[in-house]
């Protein structure tokens, strides 16, 4: 009985979840925007995604303790250890792409405060995971995209050296 009270009392429907909007703040997509900009949009946000997750993280081992290790806390760092993965390889996609450094993207505004209730941090750290799932798709419809960018610009390349050996 006291965990049925425990679900009913902590039940909540997906449109609690979409009254805040998204966690991560980037400019908005656009088909005009170029690989870099693509990349480094993807960047900055796995960027910011990453910092709410150890803030998330944190705040859970603040409130919960970090006593036993279960299934849950193994899934949470391969999670983070993906997207940290991610965020290497997006560097280095955009060092090839642009052949600077990557500037780091400010994560000013990100809401690291995090909740106050149980409930609430529960509520908290779900928008994050399901933030880390939104980002991560997002990575991956745009990696997909890269190499027929990369052939195109292959193709104008090869083509140039051609009309030039002539």
């Amino acid at each position: 009985m006291r965990q049925s009270l425990r679900r009913k009392k902590e039940s909540f429907t997906a449109d609690l979840l979409v009254t805040d909007g998204r966690l991560v703040s980037v400019p908005p997509p656009s088909s005009q925007l170029d690989t870099r900009d693509k990349l480094w949009r993807l960047h900055s946000a796995l960027l910011q995604c990453r910092s709410l997750l150890e803030r998330a993280i944190t705040k859970e081992e603040e409130e919960l303790g970090g006593g036993m290790k279960g299934e849950y806390e193994n899934q949470r760092k391969m999670v983070k250890g993906r997207l940290s993965l991610l965020l290497i390889n997006t560097g280095e996609l955009l060092k090839t792409a642009d052949g600077a450094a990557v500037l780091t993207p400010s994560l000013e505004g990100l809401e690291l405060d995090g909740p106050t209730t149980l409930f609430e941090l529960k509520l908290w750290v779900y928008r994050i995971f399901k933030e880390v799932d939104y980002w991560t798709k997002t990575a991956i419809t745009i990696l997909q995209a890269l190499p027929s960018v990369i052939d195109k610009e292959r193709v104008r390349s090869t083509r140039s050296t051609r009309s030039t050996r002539r």
